[in-house]
């Protein structure tokens, strides 16, 4: 009854021991010795400005909606393309959902234009 699973559980085993034996043997080679340029914080290879914790501005924010609304947009489309094209009887059912979800991505794009999400200084 349990014969099937075998070759996955020897393949959990097999990583879980590799896993493990990465681990140590790293840690009996390693040669760490700690300096003071070692432990500085680094930021894309410059020294880091200020401090981590600083205030965002909200076009900040707003950039970031238009990036998801841009995701979802795409993430969308790409199904209903497929469908449009297999389901000839329902292309102008189809067609006004997706012209129905533009004008809704549409009002969010002219939300952030307006709050002034897409210029930057």
């Amino acid at each position: 009854m349990l014969q099937p699973y075998i070759p996955i559980l020897l393949l959990l085993v097999f990583v879980v021991a590799n896993a493990v034996l990465m681990l140590g043997i790293s840690q009996l080679l390693q040669t760490y010795r700690p300096t003071s340029v070692k432990s500085a914080a680094y930021e894309s290879g410059m020294p880091a400005l200020g401090d981590a914790r600083e205030r965002f501005s909200v076009k900040f924010y707003l950039v970031a909606m238009l990036f998801i609304v841009l995701d979802i947009e795409t993430v969308f489309m790409i199904p209903w393309a497929v469908a449009f094209q297999q389901l000839a009887s329902m292309r102008g059912v189809l067609l006004l959902e997706m012209l129905t979800f533009v004008a809704i991505l549409a009002v969010g794009y002219v939300y952030l234009w307006k709050r002034g999400a897409l210029q930057w200084d």
